[in-house]
């Protein structure tokens, strides 16, 4: 992470430039709008409104103007300094930054990130978009070098699908590629993946692999999907209770042998392969007990042998020979024929 720092006190600055409106209720508009009070909580213009019996409109106009008369006044201009290590900042991080990330990175208390952001709004060489759409939160300084970067995101976001997941050197290589088509060189990967991370629809799994945020590789919301990580990570099937004893280690989550086992049967995304083994179905593995891969088996290939049938439901199934063997011993369902061979009844 940048180290960066900034030598001016938020709070001080800001309640000095506040101090300028003169008018009592547009001072609290701007407290309480930005969380500039004792309790720090940030109030909507509706929650402000009502306080006042007036419209939010009414209150946004208040907050505008109030913001104006601070801009042109003299207190505004004694402090281009403290502005300019702002604007400083923003640039150190890449002349773009997620707010989140960059009030943490400045602040570590939330009353003195509450006075950077209003000092951030008030400020008239930053520039937000707010959170919607396909992008959080973010500040810049040029608008044309944040459209190129976002429009750089979007074009990334087309060459990939929800089967694709690629690790962090890829993603940034790639991310890379697209940036140049807009010349913009950017060769420090960690200002890169802070641009990436204003992205709503690109997102990093707890893999610290990169991919659509809808895909299933990506997104990770429960036991589930923890497990369907760990899976996929592995390559080859596992039992229950080493799926449960790797996502306590892969991902510092508490997880239980016999809710881990519950979660794999009722998610369709495994298939159960073995005695208590489990795979992934997109790894092509067949649905079903023995019999009904020896069923499908049958029906997509005709009359087998015995050995064939065997050898491809083994490539399905982590069973033993006899187990086949005795599968197919079941007349009700398939036919020993005098060429040695079994077909469908």
């Amino acid at each position: 992470m940048t180290n960066i720092r900034i030598t001016f006190k938020p709070k001080q600055v800001a309640s000095r430039l506040v101090s300028v409106i003169e008018n009592d209720r547009a001072q609290d508009v701007l407290k309480r709008r930005y969380g500039l009070t004792t309790n720090t909580s940030v109030e909507t213009l509706e929650s402000v409104g009502q306080s006042y019996g007036i419209t939010r409109e009414r209150v946004r106009q208040i907050e505008n103007h109030a913001i104006k008369a601070i801009q042109k006044s003299d207190q505004y201009k004694e402090f281009t300094t403290s502005f300019k290590e702002l604007s400083d900042a923003i640039d150190a991080l890449g002349g773009i930054a997620p707010q989140g990330e960059f009030l943490s990175t400045l602040a570590k208390s939330q009353v003195d990130q509450n006075h950077l952001l209003f000092l951030l709004t008030v400020g008239e060489g930053f520039n937000k978009k707010k959170e919607g759409g396909d992008y959080v939160h973010h500040w810049y300084l040029d608008e044309a070098h944040a459209k190129s970067v976002r429009d750089a995101i979007s074009n990334l976001h087309s060459t990939l699908t929800n089967e694709i997941v690629l690790p962090e050197d890829e993603i940034v290589s790639q991310y890379q590629a697209e940036l140049s088509k807009a010349k913009i060189t950017q060769e420090d990967s960690e200002k890169i993946l802070r641009w990436l991370s204003i992205s709503k629809k690109i997102a990093r799994n707890p893999l610290g692999e990169w991919g659509r945020s809808t895909s299933p590789s990506v997104r990770v919301k429960g036991m589930r999907d923890f497990a369907y990580l760990t899976l996929k990570r592995n390559g080859s099937p596992l039992h229950f209770s080493e799926v449960a004893k790797q996502v306590e280690s892969l991902f510092g989550r508490k997880a239980h042998v016999a809710t881990t086992h519950n979660e794999l049967i009722k998610d369709a995304r495994f298939v159960l392969v073995g005695r208590g083994l489990y795979a992934l179905s997109e790894w092509g593995y067949s649905k079903g007990v023995v019999k009904d891969v020896i069923r499908e088996l049958l029906e997509k290939n005709g009359s087998m042998t015995r050995k064939d049938i065997i050898d491809m439901v083994k490539r399905e199934r982590y069973v033993k020979d006899n187990t086949i063997t005795v599968n197919l011993q079941d007349t009700d369902t398939f036919t020993h024929q005098e060429d040695d061979t079994y077909s469908l009844v």
